[in-house]
């Protein structure tokens, strides 16, 4: 009956009516249907539609397709002519992500796009966002339910590191001095314990390098004063400011993730009230203040002060000349930014809470002990509060809906991806998990899930956008309004109370944080 039909790319090749039948069985299978000589029946009605809508001249693809979901639908078979339909649709997709995908390839062969300020230009920076781009379309076109996957595109929701979805975790606070004196195996052989400054501040960055490869987001040492102190206690301080000097050189410059970025590093100190604690912060910042060989501003590691009554927030505490330096190296250097251990949410825990460079505090644990070492952060994903907002036009009610829809829809996609990461092994993660950095990984063996370990990290939930969001629903953000600062408190509390459901109705540990969005917020 017919001899030809035209591809999508212009092509025209023998017609294969089997095709039809395939596809029509295949969604009918899909719904339950097992009876193939019906799909070959409709196959006849639609080639006689065919027939008479074209009579003689040539058809497309899409036409065809047209043509069986109009033969489905006037037959009677609705659910098959819907199974088809999402199928077809699923199939448009997978070629628009492809043909989006190489557009996205030929630019970066042109120019690097630096969302990262630690992302080069190199060859390897390239070849990195080239498998970073075709990560992201695997995953939002075969691994991500339809919901999370259109979500994300639509910017309802940003689901962060998506390139590295299925394949490793976020972050950790590394416990430097158990791998200082104990050496460790980072795949190339064992390093034994250093005996001097230079060598431990070189180790260090090793460690933080050696972590960063197997993980996507920052590493962090969580108290970098005390875990450092053994290693330099007697020494100078000429000796102790050149090995501090030499960290803050090699945490620039020595490259990991395929040769294109320095690690996302961060140290906490001030607190360790000991000569040797107080060396090393002082010569750390010191050296930091000092920038990089010409002067430059060091980009890394993120510096967190801690802050405490009694040891170094008033005058007469014994750190406090410490933190005089650290803010008079931040007037200068923007680093480092100060935690309070006598805040509300951290005094429970003496000086022991420790952040991230990206904010990110691990503290409370459903499944093991409240420490900050040894744990960090296994995803996180960033509801569009503006968006929200933009859509609900002023009405509350709409707005309060539309947040909790997105709100469940963003735990259950952190959900989904905790599950995925539980399939990876220890092996697939060999220094963190294989030389029992994570809480829960000591005694695991390299075939074993990760799951024991990663029950100790956290699923977080973030938002963006506060302050947008109450000019959209009422035309003043908190700090012009005292009613829209009070709705701004409520919208807060309310997205906690559903992380905090999501903690009971799983046993996991889903936090709420305001997300770090320097390389979201332009989408």
């Amino acid at each position: 009956m017919f001899t030809k039909i035209k591809k999508r790319d212009g092509r025209e090749v023998p017609f294969d009516d089997s095709k039809i039948t395939d596809a029509i069985f295949q969604a009918a299978r899909a719904v339950g249907g097992e009876d193939r000589e019906l799909a070959v029946s409709l196959t006849l009605e639609v080639l006689r539609a065919l027939k008479q809508k074209y009579n003689g001249q040539i058809f497309g693809v899409e036409d065809v397709q047209d043509v069986v979901e109009k033969v489905l639908i006037e037959k009677g078979h609705a659910r098959t002519a819907k199974a088809y339909i999402l199928y077809r649709d699923k199939r448009t997709r997978i070629r628009e992500a492809k043909t989006e995908l190489m557009d996205v390839v030929e630019d970066i062969i042109r120019e690097t796009d630096r969302d990262n300020a630690n992302v080069g230009n190199s060859p390897s920076a390239k070849m990195l966002q080239i498998a970073s781009a075709a990560s992201r379309n695997y995953y939002l076109t075969r691994m991500l339910d339809e919901d999370y996957s259109l979500a994300h595109r639509r910017g309802d929701i940003h689901i962060h590191d998506l390139d590295f979805y299925a394949t490793t975790i976020n972050c950790l606070q590394i416990p430097l001095d158990d791998l200082l004196r104990e050496g460790f195996d980072n795949g190339h052989g064992y390093i034994r314990p250093p005996k001097r400054p230079a060598s431990a501040t070189a180790l260090a960055a090793i460690i933080l390098q050696s972590s960063q490869n197997d993980m996507y987001g920052g590493q962090s040492f969580p108290f970098f004063d005390k875990q450092m102190a053994p290693f330099i206690d007697g020494n100078s301080e000429d000796e102790v400011y050149q090995a501090m000097e030499a960290f803050v050189y090699n945490l620039n410059s020595m490259h990991s993730r395929a040769g294109s970025q320095v690690p996302f590093s961060s140290i906490n100190l001030g607190t360790d009230t000991s000569e040797a604690g107080r060396k090393i912060t002082r010569n750390f910042l010191l050296a930091y203040e000092a920038g990089l060989g010409k002067g430059e501003n060091p980009i890394f590691p993120n510096v967190i002060f801690r802050l405490k009554k009694g040891v170094n927030f008033n005058p007469e505490d014994p750190n406090y000349d410490l933190f005089k330096l650290a803010v008079r190296v931040a007037s200068k250097r923007l680093n480092p930014t100060f935690s309070f251990m006598d805040s509300s949410f951290n005094k429970a825990y003496g000086d022991q809470v420790a952040y991230m460079g990206c904010r990110t505090r691990v503290m409370a644990n459903r499944r093991g002990p409240e420490e900050t070492t040894r744990r960090g952060n296994l995803s996180f994903t960033t509801i569009n509060l503006p968006r929200l907002a933009i859509k609900a036009e002023r009405n509350l009610k709409r707005f309060y809906q539309l947040l909790d829809e997105i709100t469940e829809l963003t735990i259950n996609q952190l959900y989904h991806r905790f599950k995925v990461q539980c399939r990876l092994r220890v092996k697939d993660i060999p220094f963190v998990m294989g030389q029992g950095l994570y809480m829960g990984s000591e005694d695991l063996k390299p075939d074993d899930s990760i799951e024991p370990a990663i029950v100790n990290g956290t699923l977080s939930v973030g938002m963006i956008g506060l302050a947008e969001t109450l000019v959209a629903l009422t035309g003043y953000h908190h700090g012009q309004n005292k009613d829209s600062e009070e709705l701004g408190l409520e919208i807060m509390k309310h997205i906690k109370e559903k992380v905090d459901e999501a903690c009971e109705r799983f046993d996991l540990n889903f936090t709420f944080l305001a997300t770090p969005a320097e390389g979201l917020s332009g989408r």
